[in-house]
């Protein structure tokens, strides 16, 4: 899709990052290629519409229209319509049905499964790419030129079962990305002319003032200018016990305000971030090319055309040999056959999609537990550790506190302590309080008391 996007006049540069499922382009002063290309992205079988301001992951799948559903679910549906149209021939054919009927129904399936790769197949000989798309396609239209109605539908099927699984692996990463993005919420009380107004974030400009209010998240970086809290500050620098903040001290979009009125002035817009930095590193990392990425690539430029011709060839030197020494090797059908099944086998469909898929999953994934890992290229040197150098103990925590012990002074029993003390902590919305609560709460289930 890159390379198609690519060859539209006026654009510079096209890149496409299937990880965060954005199309970066780069285009000449002055041109407007915009909508030339959406419109080879559309013919390609992918929904594409523009970035909102300051939304750098794509869209929560509740919030997407119609267009982008389909797009998004194109696999399940290609796969699920084929798959009932196969059970619908393979029925016919138990019933002794008219062998034309469960041709009928194979073909109707060949049809409903192949919609996308018959579509991404065109926009690759566009532009002038043999790619596993055209393999597929090339191999059942091939199939169902000797009647080989069955095999057409199976082949592209199993096809789209793969690019489903594919798909979903790639959504699952991208609800990392979102779920790092929504720890910041989409509106910020601004203070305005005395009053709070709730805006969206997005539109809050850098030295206004914002107002969070106990429970809320912050919005945005941001100076304390009035008001004392302890923040919970641990999905962005992974400390667990909550940082105190007080007027001239500095806090983070995402974090969490447990306890305090804070007043805010804002010093970062909401795509300047650290936060949105956090999540462009990640979107970065994911986009990047790990050495064995590389090396699949440069491997299938040459090995998909290699297949190819290979296939032509054993479709046609066999029969013409064994016609002008006058062997019987079979008959061109037998051969044409043959090099269709050499085109499926080879098909280099799972070298190319397991290792980028493999690379983003694990990125998003170590995403989703706090960590950060800044490209493919590093994740793959980690196979390569033997010992591992933590510089401080809080990377080992949970990042949630907890009650170790309870120690009693002047005799008093350390379960009256404990509940003394949760008693104290039950309005409280703070970490260590909520800590207090659970270990009184969990007394009963053998807490070490003394």
């Amino acid at each position: 899709m890159a390379k198609s996007a690519g060859q539209v006049e006026g654009v510079l540069f096209a890149d496409v990052n299937f990880a965060s499922g954005t199309l970066l382009i780069e285009h000449e002063a002055g041109s407007s290629p915009l909508a030339a290309v959406e419109a080879v992205v559309r013919a390609s079988g992918h929904g594409i519409e523009p970035l909102e301001r300051g939304r750098r992951a794509p869209q929560a799948p509740e919030d997407a229209g119609v267009e982008a559903w389909l797009a998004r679910h194109r696999f399940e549906l290609a796969a699920a319509a084929g798959g009932v149209l196969m059970a619908l021939a393979w029925l016919v054919r138990l019933a002794a049905a008219p062998e034309w009927a469960s041709a009928a129904l194979y073909a109707a399936a060949a049809a409903a499964s192949g919609t996308v790769t018959v579509r991404r197949a065109l926009v690759s000989l566009r532009a002038r790419v043999l790619d596993m798309n055209v393999l597929m396609t090339v191999a059942a239209l091939g199939a169902m030129a000797i009647g080989e109605w069955s095999e057409a539908a199976m082949v592209v099927f199993l096809f789209a079962v793969g690019g489903m699984l594919e798909s979903r692996a790639l959504e699952r990463t991208r609800s990392s990305i979102r779920d790092l993005m929504d720890l910041a919420p989409p509106t910020a009380r601004v203070l305005r002319g005395g009053e709070a107004e709730e805006v969206v974030a997005a539109d809050v400009a850098v030295g206004e003032r914002v107002q969070v209010r106990p429970g809320d998240r912050v919005p945005l970086d941001g100076v304390v200018r009035e008001g004392a809290s302890a923040v919970d500050e641990s999905p962005v620098t992974g400390e667990s016990v909550p940082a105190d903040k007080a007027p001239g001290d500095t806090v983070f979009a995402g974090t969490l305000n447990t306890n305090g009125l804070l007043e805010v002035e804002v010093t970062a817009e909401a795509e300047d971030t650290t936060l949105a930095r956090i999540v462009h590193m990640v979107e970065e990392a994911q986009a990047s090319r790990a050495p064995v990425q590389t090396l699949v690539e440069r491997f299938t430029r040459w090995y998909t055309p290699a297949v190819v011709c290979s296939a032509a060839l054993l479709a046609v030197v066999p029969p013409v040999l064994a016609r002008a020494v006058g062997a019987d090797w079979g008959g061109a059908e037998t051969w044409f056959y043959r090099a269709l099944v050499l085109l499926v086998v080879s098909c280099p469909c799972a070298l190319v999609v397991s290792t980028p898929v493999a690379i983003v999953s694990a990125i998003g994934r170590a995403t989703r537990d706090g960590v950060l890992v800044k490209g493919g290229a590093h994740l793959e040197r980690a196979a390569q550790a033997r010992a591992i150098a933590f510089d401080k103990t809080g990377t080992l925590t949970y990042g949630c506190p907890e009650v170790a012990d309870v120690v009693a002074l002047a005799g008093s029993p350390a379960p009256d302590v404990l509940e003394t003390a949760a008693a104290l902590e039950v309005h409280s919305a703070h970490p260590l309080a909520r800590a207090v609560m659970r270990a009184a709460s969990s007394t009963i289930f053998g807490l070490r008391v003394q």
